[in-house]
C-alpha cells in the first residue's frame, strides 16, 4: 500500500484488511481474531492513519510510550485494552506494539441481535488511546479466557450455533470491560479528584470572564479539550465520582452562577440569560426551573 499522510485509507472488509497486514484470509468474513505478532507488514508500508468499518477490541501488552492523561504523563509499559468503533480514525500500529491480540467485529455480524444496539452504549469505544483500560494480572486472565473461547469458536466448523456463541462471548467481554473500567476509575480516584478540581476552575473562569457572552454555554467538548481527555471518558469519570455526567456538571455550575447574579445584581433575567450564554431567556428560564423548581423571578422574590 502506498503511504499517504494526508488521506486516511478506509478498509471496508476484513478480508482486505488481512491481506494488507500480510495475514491469512479471516476464518469468518465478519469476525476476525489476530495476534499482533503475526502481522507480516512493516508499519512503514501502512498508511500513517486509517479508518476501519468494524469494531476493534485490542489488548496490547507492550505499549512502550509515555501517554498524557489529563495534565499529567504516565508510563504504561504494561499495556492495556483499547476499543474503537467503526469509522473512527486511528493510527497504524508502530513497531513497539509487537505483542497482543485484536478482535475485529463488523457491525453486520451483530444485526438481528440486541447487542447491535447495546454496543453503542459502551462509551469506552469513544475513548482516546491514552485512556486505555489497564488490567491487573487477574483481570487480564479473565479477558484472555473470553478471547480464547471466541478464537476456538472461529477455528471450529461454523454451524447454526456459532454466531450465537460468539455474540454471547462478545457481550461477556464488553461487560467485563465495563466492570474493569469502573475499577480503574475508583483506583485513580485521587487523580480524578484533581481533574474534577480543574474542571471547576475552568468553568469558574469561563463564567467569571464572561466567555459565555461571546461563545455561548460551555460544551462538554470544550471542557474535555481543556483537560486533554475525551468527552466520553470525562463524563464516565465524573459519573463514577459524583453520579453526574459532564453536561450535568456544566448545568450545575451555570445555575450556581445564575443564582449569584439573580441575588446580588439588578440585572434583568434576560440580561442574566444573555451573560450566561443563552440566546433566548425562555431556554434559561426552563433550565433554571428544572434545576430549582422555581422560575428565576420566583427565586429573586425569595430574597426580597
Amino acid at each position: 500500500m502506498n503511504k499517504d499522510h494526508d488521506v486516511p485509507y478506509k478498509f471496508e472488509s476484513l478480508t482486505e484488511f488481512h491481506k494488507v497486514l500480510g495475514l491469512k484470509k479471516p476464518l469468518h468474513p465478519l469476525v476476525s481474531f489476530i495476534n499482533i505478532e503475526d502481522i507480516k507488514v512493516s508499519p512503514d508500508e501502512l498508511s500513517n492513519c486509517y479508518i476501519l468499518n468494524f469494531y476493534k477490541i485490542a489488548y496490547k501488552s507492550s505499549i512502550k510510550k509515555r501517554v498524557k492523561y489529563g495534565q499529567n504523563h504516565f508510563d504504561f509499559g504494561e499495556g492495556g485494552m483499547i476499543f474503537t468503533a467503526p469509522n473512527q480514525l486511528f493510527e497504524a500500529p508502530d513497531d513497539t506494539e509487537n505483542e497482543g491480540k485484536i478482535l475485529f467485529i463488523h457491525p453486520d455480524f451483530l444485526l438481528s441481535y440486541p447487542l447491535a444496539k447495546k454496543i453503542k452504549q459502551y462509551s469506552y469505544f469513544s475513548y482516546s488511546t491514552n485512556e486505555a483500560l489497564h488490567l491487573s494480572d487477574k483481570e487480564k486472565s479473565t479477558i484472555y479466557s473470553v478471547f480464547r473461547i471466541i478464537e476456538d469458536e472461529l477455528l471450529n466448523t461454523i454451524d447454526d450455533f456459532s454466531q450465537d456463541v460468539i455474540i454471547s462471548q462478545i457481550e461477556t467481554l464488553l461487560n467485563y470491560s465495563n466492570r474493569f473500567y469502573n475499577r480503574q476509575f475508583i483506583t485513580r480516584k485521587v487523580l480524578n479528584n484533581d481533574l474534577l478540581g480543574k474542571l471547576e476552575d475552568i468553568l469558574n473562569n469561563y463564567f467569571d470572564e464572561e466567555e459565555s457572552v461571546n461563545r455561548g454555554i460551555p460544551t462538554v467538548q470544550f471542557v474535555s479539550e481543556q483537560l486533554n481527555i475525551s468527552s466520553s471518558y470525562l463524563s464516565d469519570m465524573l459519573r463514577s465520582l459524583t453520579g453526574q455526567n459532564a453536561q450535568q456538571h456544566i448545568h450545575n455550575k451555570l445555575i450556581e452562577k445564575a443564582k449569584e447574579k439573580i441575588s446580588t445584581t439588578k440585572l434583568t433575567i434576560s440580561e442574566i440569560a444573555f451573560q450566561l450564554g443563552f440566546e433566548h431567556s425562555s431556554s434559561f428560564n426552563k433550565l433554571f426551573k428544572s434545576k430549582t423548581e422555581m422560575s428565576p423571578l420566583e427565586f429573586r422574590k425569595s430574597f426580597n
